[in-house]
């Protein structure tokens, strides 16, 4: 099992790591394409100034600065540097007013730091609120990452001075707030600090290694697993401006990294860059890639590791354990497609809904406790209650420990989908639906039914180079799967709406897809389709029949399903398979196919009215050439 030894007195606070790094001032801290190499000597010393500044200017320990910067160098000293001496707020800069004004409100900054130049809604908001702008002023021709800031005035000052303890406030973030309102996480330089440990530990990160960051750093994976798990270990990390695919074969071969960390839908995009050999795969300088903040299917790390010859290495993290609580071991020890690996920094369990720890191999949520852990959501009580029981924190996830203690994650408890008090993991359908060679990205959730409570529905990207249906991608699941797994309604997009981290967010796809799920009326047209839809209005309940409505979206269920089967048998008198209507679920498509299989029977019955004209053995031979086997 991979033990994350214990933290030191050194690196516990960003006081502690600036005393390391200045012991190795030549070494590269940072690197950004097209810039000077910052090494971490210039590091230290622009962090001392800002810090200075900083508190000159009146803000100082636990005191929330907001940073509004766009990804790259900049944005990471920043970062490293509001750090040093009180608390930083990082804003997504593609936020909206009312986003803005939302999150300004939340956390209470008292002061702004916004890129100069930058058109960014958060300056009005900013005003209107009274809170200080603070402009950085990136130096392009300097050293990746200098820059000045224009501060004038000064605020008055109502918190120590100084560089912070290990239990200041480091970072404010909030939860994705996919289901109710985001709930605000503080973060300590002890939380921070010790989960930067972790993630260098299980990596076994030295100061030889660069990290080629394609994250966004208002989030905590680019921050704490690029960033901050590098500079702990003294190693270097290329700070871009986010991922992109006409650039990342460039980064590679220029930059030389030895490691990147992503989450799955940028591991995807990689792997179709070296299937158009866009990307050189055996001149990849990587000695791993890790993943994290969503599942990696076991099909996609598998063509990881073959693509590139090294393993591929996925770990578990969430906000409220500042990253990394779980991570698959380096080689020589076992990495378990489809676990998250085995815990890597807090102790980690899994308890029922009475708080009783549960076995090996018992299924229920996952628990964790540790020094990476934040001590309770801020200004809440009531979702504390909810999160923390008997010193553990639930996570919210559903998994279970194997009895080699790798953790596996069946799903979060809302996004379980509960068909009808059949409990279904999406996890397992996207695994499924990926394995077709066709698919290149897959993401199934659960949407609203009338009789069941939920329904499965599945969202798809499929390789543009190679044609596949509804009826075939609903095929591969029920070869797979039973069927009350198969996805009822499978939408085709060229992408997969995501979070601002490029994180899908499998809570909330169902209303933002909602568009797709429900089709514009059209009445039927053909003689079958009026049939089927007649039936359908009897069955269901209802009134209006399109030809591209979905019987499972329409609140049909396996009993209405089975209704629908025994009645078309006896209307047209046809042979027809029961798991029909789960693969052909919308009227067009289930009338086509009737319409085929009746055309087929008539076709048939010709054959054999002329085959009884024929002698014995001649109609024998016909019959089985024209079924397609032999005696």
């Amino acid at each position: 099992m991979l033990t994350i030894p214990k933290l030191s007195p050194l690196y516990r606070c960003m006081g502690e790591f600036l005393v390391s790094a200045k012991k190795t001032p030549s070494s590269f801290a940072i690197l950004a394409p097209g810039r000077e190499t910052l090494s971490y000597g210039k590091l230290c010393r622009h962090i001392d100034h800002l810090a200075s500044l900083l508190n000159d200017y009146g803000l100082g320990r636990n005191d929330r600065i907001a940073l509004v910067l766009p990804n790259g160098p900049e944005m990471a000293v920043a970062f490293l540097s509001v750090i040093a001496v009180a608390a930083c707020a990082p804003l997504n800069p593609a936020y909206q007013e009312k986003e803005f004004d939302f999150y300004l409100s939340d956390i209470d900054p008292r002061a702004v730091i916004v890129q100069a130049g930058m058109d960014s809604p958060v300056r009005s908001v900013a005003r209107t609120r009274g809170i200080p702008l603070i402009e950085l002023i990136p130096l392009k021709e300097a050293e990746a990452g200098l820059f000045t800031l224009d501060i004038t005035g000064k605020i008055s000052p109502h918190s120590k001075t100084g560089l912070s303890d290990a239990d200041d406030i480091a970072i404010v973030l909030h939860t994705s707030g996919t289901t109710s309102r985001p709930k605000i996480v503080p973060l300590t330089q002890r939380n921070i600090f010790a989960s930067a440990h972790n993630v260098s530990i299980s990596l076994q990160l030295s100061n030889s290694d660069r990290c080629l960051n394609v994250m966004p750093l208002f989030h905590i994976h680019g921050l704490i697993a690029a960033l901050l798990s590098s500079f702990t270990a003294g190693g270097s990390v290329i700070c871009t401006s986010g991922f992109s695919d006409e650039k990342f074969a460039g980064w590679m071969e220029k930059l030389q990294p030895t490691w990147y960390s992503a989450v799955p839908t940028i591991h995807q995009m990689v792997l179709e860059l070296a299937d158009k050999r866009t990307l050189n795969a055996e001149d990849a300088t990587f000695r791993f890639i890790r993943s994290s903040s969503s599942s990696l299917p076991p099909v996609v790390m598998e063509k990881l590791e073959k693509t590139f010859n090294i393993p591929v290495i996925e770990a578990y993290g969430m906000t409220e354990a500042a990253h990394q609580m779980a991570s698959n071991p380096m080689p020589p020890l076992k990495r378990m497609p489809g676990s998250v690996g085995l815990p890597a920094g807090p102790e980690v369990s899994i308890m029922d809904v009475k708080d009783n720890i549960l076995s090996k191999g018992e299924t229920g949520e996952i628990v964790i406790r540790g020094e990476n852990v934040m001590k309770g959501y801020e200004n809440n009580a009531g979702a504390n209650d909810k999160a923390f029981s008997r010193g553990w924190f639930r996570t919210g996830d559903m998994g279970y420990i194997d009895d080699e203690g790798y953790l596996y994650i069946s799903g979060r408890l809302k996004e379980i989908i509960n068909r009808g008090g059949q409990k279904i993991s999406p996890r397992e359908i996207d695994e499924v639906l990926l394995e077709h060679p066709a698919v290149s990205q897959a993401v199934a959730f659960g949407m609203s039914h009338s009789s069941l409570g939920e329904a499965v529905a599945a969202v798809v990207v499929t390789d543009r180079k190679k044609d596949v249906t509804e009826r075939e991608l609903r095929q591969h699941v029920a070869d797979r799967l039973a069927p009350y797994k198969i996805p009822q309604q499978i939408v085709f997009v060229d992408s997969i709406p995501k979070g601002p981290t490029g994180k899908i967010q499998r809570i909330g796809l169902a209303e933002k897809l909602s568009h797709l799920l429900k089709p514009e009326y059209i009445p039927p047209e053909t003689e079958m389709e009026i049939i089927v839809a007649q039936l359908w209005r009897e069955i269901l309940g209802l009134d209006q029949i399109g030809k591209h409505d979905n019987f499972f979206a329409l609140g049909g269920d396996s009993l209405r399903a089975t209704q629908v089967i025994v009645r078309l048998v006896k209307a047209p008198g046809l042979e027809i398979p029961p798991m029909l209507i789960f693969q052909m679920p919308t009227l067009a498509q289930l009338a086509a196919e009737l319409a085929r299989l009746r055309e087929d029977e008539r076709e048939l019955l010709d054959l054999m009215a002329e085959l009884k004209k024929l002698p014995a053995e001649e109609a024998a031979r016909l019959l089985q050439e024209g079924l397609g086997y032999k005696k």
